[in-house]
């Protein structure tokens, strides 16, 4: 790195702060300025560490890291923010990167991904953990191909309509509708109708 960087740590464990201050104290162009054990002890430190980049736990008691990030993401000049998490979660990714956060680093990583995070962070850049870029990569594979008929009755089911409303819309017998329900399921390899409702709204918009 050209110039040092200031780190904050966020993280409700005295014992992982503890353990990334031990892992980071070789790293010479790295100074941790501050550190909090909860989210409302950052808000309110942060401002005297002025910090360059925050490394925040995702799951802490008081707020979590992605409700933190939003927040301090609102001030004026915001420090850059790398999460860091024992879950691979596609879904705590995601709304991570939505809210601006420059990377997502799991707990058990080696130091040198850890380091690597703060330093792409740090440049403007994005980091992962390969982990977790597999594990969205997988996410982001494409749903099985339905038929035509499949695909109108999973949006008629995303609209919470009835197998009998859907059977009087299409012109079908209400055994049939289910049939295809059926066959939704297995291509779907979903088990229960309150999961394939619940699949159906969260996917209604893009059939």
């Amino acid at each position: 790195m050209s110039r040092p960087v200031r780190l904050f740590l966020v993280d409700d464990h005295p014992l992982v702060r503890d353990g990334l201050r031990a892992r980071l104290a070789s790293v010479p162009w790295i100074t941790v300025v501050g550190e909090a054990g909860s989210a409302a002890e950052a808000l309110e430190l942060l401002d005297a560490a002025a910090p360059d980049l925050l490394l925040m736990d995702v799951g802490m008691k008081d707020m979590n890291g992605l409700e933190l990030a939003a927040r301090v993401l609102q001030r004026d000049r915001p420090p850059h923010i790398v999460m860091l998490s024992m879950y691979d979660n596609p879904e705590y990714v995601q709304q991570a990167l939505q809210l601006g956060a420059r990377g997502y680093v799991l707990k058990d990583a080696p130091a040198a991904e850890i380091v690597a995070a703060i330093e792409a962070a740090a440049a403007g850049g994005t980091f992962l953990s390969p982990a977790v870029s597999r594990r969205l990569f997988r996410k982001a594979e494409p749903r099985p191909l339905l038929t035509p008929r499949e695909s109108e009755i999973l949006a008629a089911l995303g609209r919470g309509e009835s197998s009998k409303q859907i059977a009087r819309d299409l012109g079908l017998s209400v055994r049939t509708v289910d049939a295809h329900r059926q066959s939704i399921k297995r291509r779907l390899g979903i088990d229960s109708l309150p999961e394939l409702i619940r699949y159906a709204v969260e996917h209604t918009r893009q059939i």
